[in-house]
């Protein structure tokens, strides 16, 4: 059994998707981080950076006490690693996952998430920061489109945990000032993984843990 710490943000989603491709049992425990539940002493002990999303896998391979893990691309490759699922074992195809996983996290991730505070977040709008942000997500989602020519998914013709670090945050294209419509490699690409029933049943837990005000 794994214990899911999560929010209803992109990075809380890359481990649900994983969660409910891989049919790995796991119980949901809400930190809003809205209401600052995040910074409670019981939340950091499992997560020091304060952060969602993070995971205790009661389970370990190693049949050694619980094991706690924060950080979304270090709980994705340590999932993958342990069904042995959504991760190439070959070496090149292994090496092809990881930079795209890290390209998320060091790239699109960041970017796109300064996007979202300084569009529809920050008190002043600042129209430098604003372009800056939009003009770098337009120009990762360039990048994403043209690996996405001549592949079915980001690490070659099969999913990966690649795909399930970088959907979340395309899925917020719109706050994004962004139009599938001018990646059309990326948009089917969004367009097969968001009708994968794993996909449907991770975001089904949004109407459950937070659902949106009307």
């Amino acid at each position: 059994m794994i214990d899911l710490y999560y929010w209803t943000t992109p990075n809380g989603h890359k481990v649900s998707l994983f969660l409910e491709e891989a049919g790995l049992p796991y119980t949901v425990h809400p930190i809003n981080i809205g209401q600052g539940e995040q910074f409670k002493p019981d939340f950091l002990k499992i997560a020091p950076n304060n952060r969602i999303p993070a995971i205790v896998d009661h389970t370990p391979t190693d049949g050694g006490a619980p094991l706690s893990l924060f950080e979304s691309g270090a709980i994705l490759l340590y999932l993958a690693e342990k069904t042995g699922q959504f991760i190439p074992r070959d070496l090149r195809g292994r090496q092809e996952t990881l930079q795209w996983l890290f390209w998320q996290m060091g790239g699109l991730g960041p970017m796109a998430g300064q996007n979202h505070h300084f569009s529809q977040f920050a008190a002043e709008k600042i129209p430098y920061a604003i372009k800056r942000y939009v003009d770098e997500t337009a120009r990762l989602y360039g990048v994403l489109d043209r690996r996405l020519a001549d592949r079915a998914f980001v690490a070659g013709e099969d999913y990966s945990i690649a795909d399930m670090a970088i959907y979340p945050w395309i899925a917020s294209y719109q706050r994004q000032s962004q139009r599938l419509e001018d990646f059309p490699h990326v948009q089917r690409w969004f367009n097969t993984i968001k009708a994968r029933p794993a996909t449907v049943r991770a975001y089904e837990l949004v109407q459950k843990v937070n659902p949106p005000q009307s």
